[in-house]
C-alpha cells in the first residue's frame, strides 16, 4: 500500500471539466442545461454542461470517512478508488429529461456538491469540506449508432473502464461524473463514475434509486438522512470523540495481541500481485442461504462470514483469524440512507476453532457486531497505530483477508435486469483488480441468486485452488441448510490444512514465521548476519563499523523493509558487534523506541 502520485488530470480526458466558453450558450430544453459541443476527436461524442442551483450550502470539518478516503485517493491510482457502474435508465427517458434528472440529483445531495480545498499544512491535505450552493458539471453524451443491447452493454462497460482511470479532482464539485449513451434524443445507458470521497457503495445505491425516480418524472420527498456536515459535527462532539477513542483501543488490542497475518505459505514472496477473480452465481445457493438463516436465526451477512471464515481457517491451518470488513459503518439505522462516505474498515478477530458451523455463526455474529461498532476512527491515528504496532511487534499487519458485503447496496432495479445464471453454479472469470490483499470475498446479491466475487493472490491460492475454494462456499451452504456442519468435514477439495507450510516454520508471537523469509529480510536490511531462535524469540547478530549504529538503528532498518513480507518478522533482540581502531565492543537490546512502546501501551 505504498503511496504514489496520482496522474495529473488531462482536460481532454473523458469526463474532465470543460473549459470552452462556447458551452455557455443556453439551449431550449431547460435554462440550466448549457449548450453542447462536439468533444475530443470523436464527432459522435459531445459535451453538455449542466448548471445547478441548490438550496443548501456550508462548510465544516471533514468526517472520519472523508478523511480516510482522501488519504486513499492521494496514495492510490484513481481506478483503485473511483467506482464505475452502469445505472438503469427508465423506459422512454430522453437525453434532455435525463440531464434534468442528473441536475436534480446533484442539487438533492450535498455530498455530490462538496469540494475539499487544499489545506494550510505543508502537504496541502484538506482540513475541511465545502458544500456549494451553485455550480456546473459536464456530461459526455456518446452517440450509440445502430448497436444491439449486448453491444450497448459492452460499450457502457468499456466507457466506465476508461473513465474510472481519470482522477476526480478534490477541489471542485461534483463528486461524480456521468456519461450518457444515446440514439439521437433517446437515452439508452448511463455510466457513472463516483469519487469515493463523495459516496461509498451504499450511498451509490441510494443515488441510483433516486436517479431512477427522477428520470421517470417522480417527485421525491425531502432528504431526512444526516448530511456529511451533520455527521462531522456529531463526530467532533464529546460523545463522538469517545466513540473514536474506543474504536482505536479495539484496533490496538487486536494489532498488539492478535495474529499479524492469516496465511503462512512458502509461496508468499512479496506484495500481493497477479490476482485471479471469479464471479460465482447460484440460485440454489441463495435458497440454501435462506434456509440456514431460518434455521439459525442469523442474518445472511453473518452466515456468509462464518462459512467463509470456516473455509479460510481450514485452508490456512489456523483457527484464530483477523479479517478486515468493508462497508462496516452502515449498521446504525440512522445512516442507512446517508449519501456520503462512511468507508472505514472494521477489524474482526474471530476464533474459528468451533466444533460446527452453527457455533461459528454465533461467534461471527458477536465478533462482527463488536468490530462494526468500533469502525469509526481517526484515520491518521489508525495509521500511526499500525506503524507503532509494527515497530513494537516487529511484524506489520497486512489486510490479508477482506470481506465486503455489498448485497444491501445493490438496488433492486439493478439486480432485476441481471440475466439468470446459465448454470448452477455459474463461474465467470473476471479481470482482477490490483488489490493489496491475499483473499477477498465480495457479496453482491443474496436473493434470487447468491452472487459473489472471489479475488485471490496466487501466492496463497492459485487459479485452480481459487476455483475449488469458490465452489466450496455454496457446497458448505447446501450442507448447512440441512443441519449443523462439522468443521472437520469441510470439502477435501480445499486441500490439507496449512498447505504450503513446508520448510523452517516457527510459531512466534502467535504467528507462523518462515525463518528463510526472516533471513531474506535481515539480509535486505542489514547485510551479513546470524539468526538464531532462543526460547521462542528471534535474535540477530550483526557487525557494524559505524560506532553510532546500534540495536535501535538496526531495528528501524529491519522494520522499514517489512512491507510485503507477510511471513517474516523482525528480531526481538539485536547483538551488534563493533570493530573499530579504538577497540571492539558489543551492544545488545531490542531496538524498540521507548516512546513508541509507551504510546502503544497507553491504548492497551
Amino acid at each position: 500500500m505504498a503511496p504514489h502520485d496520482a496522474p495529473p488530470q488531462d482536460p481532454t480526458s473523458l469526463g474532465a471539466p470543460p473549459h470552452d466558453p462556447t458551452l455557455l450558450s443556453a439551449t431550449p430544453h431547460d435554462p440550466t442545461l448549457l449548450g453542447a459541443t462536439p468533444y475530443g476527436a470523436n464527432p459522435a461524442t459531445r459535451r453538455v454542461t449542466v448548471r445547478y442551483a441548490a438550496e443548501s450550502s456550508g462548510s465544516g470539518p471533514l468526517t472520519r470517512g472523508q478523511d480516510n478516503m482522501i488519504r486513499c485517493i492521494r496514495a492510490s491510482a484513481p481506478e483503485a478508488i473511483n467506482k464505475e457502474s452502469v445505472w438503469p435508465v427508465p423506459d422512454g427517458t430522453s437525453v434532455p429529461s435525463g440531464l434534468v434528472a442528473l441536475r436534480r440529483l446533484v442539487e438533492r445531495h450535498e455530498s455530490l456538491r462538496t469540494s475539499f480545498p487544499t489545506g494550510p499544512g505543508p502537504d496541502g491535505f484538506p482540513d475541511r469540506q465545502v458544500v456549494h450552493r451553485q455550480g456546473r458539471f459536464a456530461v459526455s453524451v456518446v452517440e450509440a449508432g445502430c448497436r444491439s443491447d449486448a453491444e450497448l452493454n459492452a460499450m457502457a462497460e468499456e466507457l466506465g473502464r476508461v473513465d474510472v482511470t481519470v482522477p476526480v479532482g478534490l477541489d471542485l464539485p461534483p463528486r461524480i461524473r456521468f456519461t450518457l449513451i444515446a440514439a439521437g434524443d433517446r437515452l439508452l445507458r448511463l455510466v457513472a463514475v463516483v469519487c469515493h470521497a463523495g459516496a461509498d457503495g451504499a450511498a451509490t445505491a441510494v443515488l441510483i434509486e433516486d436517479w431512477c425516480a427522477l428520470a421517470a418524472g417522480k417527485e421525491l420527498p425531502p432528504v431526512t438522512a444526516p448530511t456529511p456536515l451533520g455527521i462531522a459535527v456529531a463526530e467532533q462532539s464529546a460523545q463522538g470523540r469517545r466513540r473514536s477513542a474506543a474504536a482505536l483501543r479495539h484496533w490496538a488490542r487486536i494489532l498488539t495481541a492478535g495474529p499479524v497475518g492469516v496465511f503462512s505459505d512458502a509461496r508468499i514472496s512479496g506484495p500481493p500481485r497477479d490476482h485471479s477473480a471469479l464471479l460465482v452465481r447460484s440460485r440454489t445457493a441463495a435458497d440454501d442461504l435462506a434456509a440456514v438463516c431460518r434455521r439459525t436465526g442469523a442474518s445472511p451477512s453473518v452466515v456468509l462470514l462464518a462459512a467463509f471464515a470456516a473455509l479460510v481457517a481450514h485452508r490456512a491451518g489456523r483457527s484464530e483469524l483477523v479479517f478486515s470488513a468493508l462497508s462496516a459503518n452502515r449498521q446504525r439505522a440512522a445512516l442507512i440512507d446517508h449519501v456520503g462516505t462512511l468507508a472505514q474498515d472494521a477489524l474482526i478477530l474471530l476464533d474459528a476453532g468451533a466444533a460446527d458451523l452453527d457455533q461459528l455463526i454465533g461467534r461471527a455474529k458477536s465478533a462482527s457486531l463488536s468490530a462494526y461498532w468500533h469502525s469509526t476512527l481517526d484515520a491518521e491515528k489508525v495509521w500511526q497505530l499500525v506503524d507503532d504496532a509494527a515497530h513494537v511487534r516487529g511484524a506489520r499487519f497486512a489486510r490479508q483477508v477482506v470481506v465486503n458485503d455489498l448485497s444491501l447496496t445493490i438496488p433492486a432495479s439493478v439486480a432485476a435486469v441481471q440475466p439468470p445464471p446459465a448454470a448452477d453454479p455459474e463461474l465467470t472469470v473476471l479481470p482482477a483488480p490490483p488489490l493489496p490483499v491475499r483473499l477477498m470475498l465480495t457479496v453482491l446479491r443474496i436473493t434470487g441468486s447468491l452472487d459473489f466475487a472471489l479475488i485471490a493472490c496466487p501466492q496463497v491460492l492459485d487459479p485452480e485452488e481459487a476455483e475449488s475454494f469458490a465452489r466450496a462456499l455454496p457446497a458448505v451452504l447446501a450442507a448447512a441448510a440441512e443441519g449443523p456442519v462439522l468443521l472437520a468435514d469441510l470439502p477435501a477439495a480445499l486441500g490439507p490444512p496449512g498447505a504450503g507450510r513446508g520448510g523452517e516454520w516457527k510459531l512466534v508471537d502467535g504467528s507462523w514465521i518462515d525463518l528463510a523469509a526472516v533471513r531474506e529480510l535481515l539480509h535486505a536490511a542489514l547485510g551479513d548476519h546470524r539468526l538464531s531462535v532462543s526460547e521462542g524469540r528471534l535474535v540477530a547478530e550483526v557487525a557494524a563499523v559505524d560506532p553510532s549504529f546500534g540495536p535501535a538503528e538496526a531495528h528501524r532498518a529491519v522494520v522499514a523493509a517489512l512491507a510485503g513480507r507477510d511471513t517474516a518478522m523482525a528480531p526481538h533482540r539485536y547483538v551488534v558487534r563493533h570493530t573499530t581502531p579504538a577497540g571492539e565492543w558489543t551492544e545488545t537490546g531490542s531496538g524498540r523506541d521507548r516512546a513508541v512502546v509507551a504510546r502503544l501501551s497507553a491504548l492497551t
